[in-house]
């Protein structure tokens, strides 16, 4: 079995209906159940649209768990976003006061809230990427974009930074796990949360990025890469039934989570 250890940009190999949707397809519907997620304005919605993110990955056959460990590494985000919210959100009934620091009952909520938002956000975007290989994301982002490059929108370049982006990321990741582990076999200790010990991290991880990226531009210039011009494609994108059923699975998602707003408690 695949390991997902590393985060948001590992394919994970299947033959589900998921795996097999156009990747056009699940990019627009990647972003449409981001949009419901927003949609839905309280936790009784918010566990609609977790359901139905839920079945996506149950029919993915990917485990949920899996899911949740690819996207610790961006787990910060959530966190910082609620204790922002726990802090200077004032409305509501003080649950703490200790001088300039009030927490409010409303702020609790407020973060509880935007922290499960932002998850199904990232659980939505993590489908995607699990489902999806990175060249077939960056031919789908490149063919959506096509109409906008007769206005000088650089479409193939935009596409290929991202892909680039997609596919070195998760090898980032694991160069910070091996750096880390060899620092500590040197000695180095992190739980005291030292700048230097920061910097013995970070130093080292940027210096394999820029050699990375300058072992790409030679790569690409020795094969006298000039974009995507003339291009051909191995597999040709065609939309299929998975699609069209995919698009309504996700208007139900929508009409569930409307419905869930105005519903009475």
């Amino acid at each position: 079995m695949p390991d997902l250890s590393a985060c948001i940009g590992r394919y994970w190999p299947g033959t589900s209906p998921v795996h097999r949707m156009d990747p056009r397809a699940k990019l627009l519907l990647s972003l449409a159940v981001m949009a419901v997620a927003f949609v839905a304005q309280d936790f009784f919605a918010l566990a609609v649209c977790a359901a139905f993110v839920a079945g996506f990955f149950a029919l993915s056959g990917i485990p949920l768990r899996s899911a949740v460990r690819s996207i610790a590494p961006l787990a910060f985000i959530v966190v910082i976003t609620a204790l922002l919210n726990v802090l200077f959100v004032r409305e509501g009934t003080p649950l703490l006061e200790w001088g300039v620091l009030r927490v409010t009952d409303a702020g609790v909520r407020n973060a509880a809230f935007i922290a499960c938002r932002l998850t199904l956000l990232l659980l939505a975007m993590s489908l995607l990427t699990l489902t999806t290989p990175t060249l077939d994301i960056t031919d789908a982002f490149e063919r959506l974009l096509a109409p906008a490059s007769r206005l000088g929108v650089p479409a193939h370049e935009l596409s290929m930074m991202m892909g680039i982006a997609l596919r070195f990321l998760p090898q980032f990741m694991t160069e910070l796990q091996t750096i880390r582990r060899a620092q500590i076999s040197r000695g180095a200790t992190f739980s005291k949360g030292r700048l230097n010990m920061l910097a013995a991290l970070l130093v080292p991880l940027f210096t394999s990025a820029f050699r990375h990226a300058e072992t790409l531009s030679l790569a690409m210039d020795a094969r006298c890469y000039h974009g995507g011009v003339g291009r051909t494609r191995l597999r040709p994108l065609r939309f299929s039934r998975l699609d069209r059923n995919g698009t309504l699975v996700v208007a139900a998602m929508l009409a569930c989570v409307v419905g869930a707003n105005v519903a009475p408690l």
